[in-house]
């Protein structure tokens, strides 16, 4: 299991992503933060919120990053992890999160929809019914 976070800026905010890697199956959930974040600002944050993050399904097929032995390759890793851009299974991860929030907003729009449609028919089917009462 091994979690990464990542912070970039994305015009006009810093933007966070939090990977979650766990039997190569990767999650990810994106965190907007307004100014560019300190490292202990994202710390906490994480402490505070991390039960609160909706992570994305999860994408099979990721490798975990194996921890190197050697502290100069480790460092070198971290350097090249935090100058490259999110791999594109962070990026499918996150399109089929939006992808499945936007398939739950248009349900519960359709059911809404629905049910004010219900509504309008019932009342119009009362003033119906008072109409024809009186002769």
């Amino acid at each position: 299991m091994s979690m990464t976070v990542t912070v970039f800026f994305e015009d006009p905010f810093y933007v966070g992503w939090v990977e979650h890697c766990e039997d190569s199956r990767l999650t990810v959930a994106k965190i907007v933060f307004g100014a560019e974040p300190s490292d202990a600002e994202v710390w906490c944050f994480l402490l505070q919120h991390m039960d609160s993050l909706r992570f994305s399904p999860p994408v099979d097929g990721v490798k975990p990053f194996a921890i190197a032995s050697n502290p100069k390759r480790r460092q070198r890793q971290a350097a090249q992890a935090t100058t490259r851009f999110l791999g594109t299974k962070a990026q499918q991860a996150l399109s089929l999160a939006h992808a499945e929030a936007k398939q739950e907003r248009r349900q519960q729009c359709r059911a809404h929809r629905e049910a004010e449609e219900e509504c309008k028919l019932e009342i119009r089917i009362a003033k119906k019914k008072a109409r024809h009462r009186g002769h």
